[in-house]
């Protein structure tokens, strides 16, 4: 136990105890200017997360001003615990995408779990039933024990967890760069349903009314997880143990249902969960977004251990834990929900006049901070961004076209690739089907989930092509965007909005900050040009360790709307005689190309070309084909080019082959990553009608019944294999390496 009441505020100030907490002089500072006098020991701790970047956004929030966050269909932007979309008939979606990269690299079973307790608190802490899980995950190549065993145990976790707590996990993406080989990157997303008159916010009004403290005890778990998460990763991380939480998915599963029921009550004001910082953010966060204060007695709080101070209290991260404020004398209705689902609800505080955080124990003050002075007050720095020096040399770089002997065996080698290959190790793991709603699970483009009672689904995908935002960090933006725009449009619904996971490296390299800056300005871009406004999202940073960034990283989580159950589309190929077209032109394009990386080994030249306004074209007047009925199967052109996207389009049990032909030189017609690109097959009745629909419609080929992949040039063959052969390598690549 940590002796805290022994070290005085001059001691913190002579020893320089605030730098290990993570303040720097100058932020030291400003809190002595702040209080008029020094910091105690628990209130440099509850300075020390409140100002994190994990809870302050200090280095990212004049960037993410950048974003787009507002439209008619737009109920809630960033700011609470999650957007709000509205999807019509007084429904609408919440989501947000959040990130446990630090925990995951230290416990990953422990880090993954928590990661997705966390983020499906974020949902129903805003009154929104939990309908779906996403992930999106990146390690290192599968060539070392230790990338191995993390890989293995952060997917346990998300399985664990999300299969006990009766959320199915409906899909995800995992890719593979030696990049993330020390510093694991684990985003997790939850959708959640809601009725517009349901909607709760995270506030503390009302003078007087009760602040209650409902779920878990608070244990030393997670003590200082939000500066853990704002630094670089330790070389021996094993010390950091103690900064992540451990996961309880069955009492979430109580708390769920609980807090859902508790909505119902006028008596409630306002809930949030105890997320990162615990109990120090939620309870200084609603008082300041109300203009209130908040006083609460330590004593009151639940605790799973003995003689804890009010700094382990305070900072604590432990998991299941939601905080609320509730009418006065009105305590008692909201409590005996609580009890019905056998958790815990006791009241420690409340409102108060005075906008300060007033913390009391052993009936002493142990801390009395201004509270705006911990949310909206905490320092914001404009950080100095330089080019990286790589960004002109990569760009002067002519596009050469690699030089492939056998292309089928390439495609061979290319399917293998653990960020191609099929990740149906990844996602047998999981329940995808709990809760019974699930239309499309995961291995498609998109995720679709149906609305009970409604002819409308959502469809979900989460999407980053990192290699091509590391060559060019304003193109990569845009093309995450799209891309993942691309994946809701060939599911047969509309792109409505987006949440983001922004993982970079140490934000105090000018390099890795021109990153940052260069990728929002990209994605914003992107988002404008789509209609797709960003409504809540997380950013994570210091991702590297020894020295070493990852790549930069910002996922995109994107939320669509089928208006119809009708109009929900797979991503293979239906039934032999269907017409094969290629929507869009091929160029050559190898710059952070999956081909580039089986050839050198590492990425070099420009990233794939954009133009925003031909994307915006072709989604739109496929989503109309889509709509009208004539598109049997649609798929976008991703990592591997217009080889491994065919190949995809008959790995499934029908047993079918195709049969194209194609133009120009080979290598670019099958292997470049041209963008804005789909695959799409349909009936032959419905030839003439799609064409004049969607303009840039090429017909390559057609859907055989003999189970083989035929590529010809100019009529004759030059790659013939048969897809179960192909399939075999492709769905066995990451089983055979994790041996």
């Amino acid at each position: 136990m940590l002796q805290t009441h022994e070290i005085s505020p001059k001691q913190i100030e002579q020893d320089k105890l605030y730098q290990e907490m993570g303040l720097s002089d100058q932020e030291y500072d400003m809190i002595i200017k702040i209080l008029g006098r020094r910091p105690n020991f628990t209130e440099t701790g509850i300075f020390s997360v409140m100002w994190s970047e994990h809870c302050s956004y200090k280095t990212s929030k004049p960037l993410l001003k950048k974003f787009p966050t507002k439209a008619p269909h737009v109920l809630q932007g960033p700011g609470e615990g999650a957007g709000i979309i509205d999807i019509g008939d007084n429904q609408a979606v919440v989501f947000k995408i959040e990130s446990h990269n630090h925990p995951s690299a230290v416990e990953p079973y422990q880090g993954a779990a928590t990661g997705v307790g966390g983020i499906i608190r974020d949902v129903f802490s805003m009154g929104a039933r939990p309908i779906a899980l996403m992930n999106s995950l990146r390690f290192g190549n599968l060539t070392t024990d230790r990338v191995k065993y993390l890989f293995t145990e952060v997917v346990n976790g998300i399985a664990g967890y999300g299969n006990c707590v009766g959320v199915p996990t409906v899909g995800g993406e995992v890719q593979f760069d030696d990049s993330y080989e020390d510093n694991p990157l684990v985003n997790a997303m939850c959708i959640g349903l809601i009725n517009h008159d349901e909607i709760q916010k995270g506030i503390a009004a009302g003078i007087g009314n009760t602040v209650l403290y409902a779920g878990a005890p608070t244990g030393r778990d997670g003590i200082h997880g939000a500066t853990f998460a704002s630094d670089d990763l330790a070389e021996d991380s094993d010390k950091d143990r103690p900064a992540v939480q451990v996961g309880d998915p069955f009492m979430e599963k109580l708390l769920i249902e609980a807090c859902l029921e508790v909505i119902h009550s006028d008596a409630l004001v306002g809930m949030q969960d105890m997320g990162a910082a615990g109990l120090t953010s939620s309870a200084s966060e609603m008082a300041s977004k109300a203009g209130t204060g908040m006083e609460m007695n330590l004593d009151l709080v639940p605790q799973r251990e003995q003689h804890m101070n009010a700094y382990e209290l305070m900072l604590s991260e432990s998991q299941e834990r939601m905080l609320m404020v509730v009418k006065k004398g009105r305590e008692q209705e909201i409590i005996d929900v609580f009890e019905k689902y056998g958790l815990q609800a006791v009241a420690v505080g409340h409102v108060v006049e005075e906008k300060v955080f007033r913390l009391k124990q052993h009936g002493e003050v142990q801390a009395e901070i201004p509270v705006d002075a911990l949310a909206e007050e905490a320092p914001v720095y404009h950080l100095p961004s330089v080019e990286a020096r790589y960004f002109k040399e990569f760009q002067a770089m002519d596009v050469a076209v690699p030089a492939v002997e056998d292309h089928g065996e390439m495609l061979k080698k290319l399917l293998q690739q653990p960020t191609i290959a099929s990740k149906e190790w990844v996602y047998d793991q999981y329940d995808s089907m709990v809760q019974t709603n699930t239309v499309v699970s995961p291995g498609s483009d998109a995720a679709v989930v149906r609305i009970k009672g409604a002819d409308k689904a959502l469809a979900i995908t989460t999407d980053c092509n990192s290699r091509y935002i590391y060559l060019d960090p304003e193109t990569g933006g845009k093309i995450a965007v799209v891309e993942a725009a691309r994946n809701i449009v060939c599911s047969g619904a509309r792109p409505l909005g987006l949440t983001d996971g922004l993982n970079f490296g140490n934000p105090t390299n000018p390099e890795v900050f021109w990153q940052m800056e260069k990728s929002v300005e990209g994605m914003s871009t992107a988002c404008r040009e789509l209609d797709t406004p960003v409504i809540s999202g997380n950013v994570s940073l210091y991702n590297q360790s020894k020295g070493k960034a990852i790549f930069p990283t910002p996922i995109v989580g994107m939320v669509g709307l089928h208006e119809s159950l009708d109009h929900i589309t797979p991503s293979f190929f239906q039934q032999a005689g269907d017409v094969i077209y290629l929507v869009g032109d091929t160029i050559a394009e190898f710059g952070g190309s999956e081909l580039q990386n089986v050839l050198e080994g590492k990425y070099t030249g420009k990233a794939p070309s954009i133009d925003l306004q031909v994307e915006a074209k072709r989604q739109k007047q496929l989503l109309t084909a889509i709509q009208q009925g004539m598109v049997a199967s649609a798929h976008d052109l991703a990592e591997g080019g217009l080889a491994v996207a065919l190949a995809e389009s008959v790995f499934h049990p029908k047993g079918l082959g195709l049969e194209v032909d194609l133009a120009g030189d080979l290598t670019v017609a099958l292997f470049s990553e041209t963008q804005s690109r789909f695959l799409v097959s349909i009936n032959p009745e419905n030839k003439e009608q799609f064409e004049a629909v969607v303009e840039d419609a090429n017909p390559i080929g057609i859907v055989t019944a003999d189970g083989r992949l035929t590529v010809k040039s100019e009529g004759s063959e030059i790659l013939g294999e048969e897809v179960e052969n192909l399939r075999e390598l492709w769905k066995g690549a990451i089983p055979c390496l994790l041996k």
